[in-house]
C-alpha cells in the first residue's frame, strides 16, 4: 500500500485525510501467472495499481491474439473504456507473471474524488499520462516502420525487451516473429 501512495504523490500531492480514506477502500489482490485480470465481454469495475508483476492487454482479431500494451510495476492498469463507460470490455488483460495488485472500484474512486478534490486532480493527471501513451502508440503504429518501432522500444522501454516473450513483442509491434528476428539482427 505504501508503494501505491508513494507513486500517487509523484503524480500529485495528496493530504493525510485522502491517504487514510484511500487505505480504507483499496484492496490487495494477488494473482498467479497467466490469470486473466479482465476478459472481453465483461464490465471492468476496478482500477488497479500493479505493485509487482507484469501483464499484457490484447484483443482477438480473426482468431489471433493482438497484444497492444504491457503493464509493469508502478503502472495503473484497467480496461479504461469499460471502466469509464460501464460497457463490456473489448480487450483482455492477462498476467505474464504472478502479480500483486491494489484495486479500487469505480464507485469508491468516484466517491473519493467527490470527497477529496486533490484525488480528482490526481486521477485527471493519471488519465492525461495514459492518453499521451495511447497517442504515442497510435503514431508509432501508423507512421513508423517496424525497425523504427523496435528501435524506439529498445531506447524507451528496454525492460519490455528483457521481460516479455518475443511473440508478444512481435504482436505489439505489429509484425511477424520472422520480421522481428530480421529487425533484431540489424541491432
Amino acid at each position: 500500500m505504501e508503494r501505491l501512495l508513494t507513486q500517487l504523490t509523484k503524480i500529485h500531492q495528496i493530504g493525510e485525510k485522502a491517504s487514510n480514506d484511500l487505505r480504507a477502500c483499496i484492496k490487495q489482490t494477488i494473482l498467479p501467472k497467466n490469470e486473466m485480470l479482465i476478459t472481453e465481454g465483461r464490465v471492468c469495475r476496478h482500477l488497479y495499481f500493479m505493485e509487482a508483476g507484469s501483464l499484457r492487454g490484447f484483443y482477438y482479431q480473426d482468431g489471433k491474439e493482438i497484444t497492444h500494451w504491457f503493464g509493469f510495476e508502478n503502472d495503473f492498469v484497467t480496461s479504461f473504456y469499460s471502466f469509464i463507460t460501464g460497457q463490456p470490455s473489448v480487450e483482455n488483460i492477462q498476467l505474464m507473471d504472478g502479480a500483486i495488485l491494489w484495486a479500487i472500484s469505480k464507485e469508491s474512486l468516484t466517491e473519493m474524488m467527490d470527497k477529496h478534490h486533490e484525488l480528482e486532480r490526481l486521477v485527471r493527471l493519471a488519465y492525461e499520462r495514459y492518453y499521451i501513451r495511447l497517442e504515442e502508440r497510435y503514431v508509432n503504429a501508423h507512421f513508423k516502420t517496424a525497425a523504427e518501432r523496435y528501435e524506439q522500444l529498445v531506447e524507451h522501454a528496454p525492460h519490455i525487451i528483457e521481460r516479455v516473450p518475443l511473440g508478444y513483442i512481435a504482436s505489439y509491434l505489429g509484425v511477424s516473429q520472422e520480421t522481428l528476428s530480421r529487425v533484431r539482427s540489424r541491432f
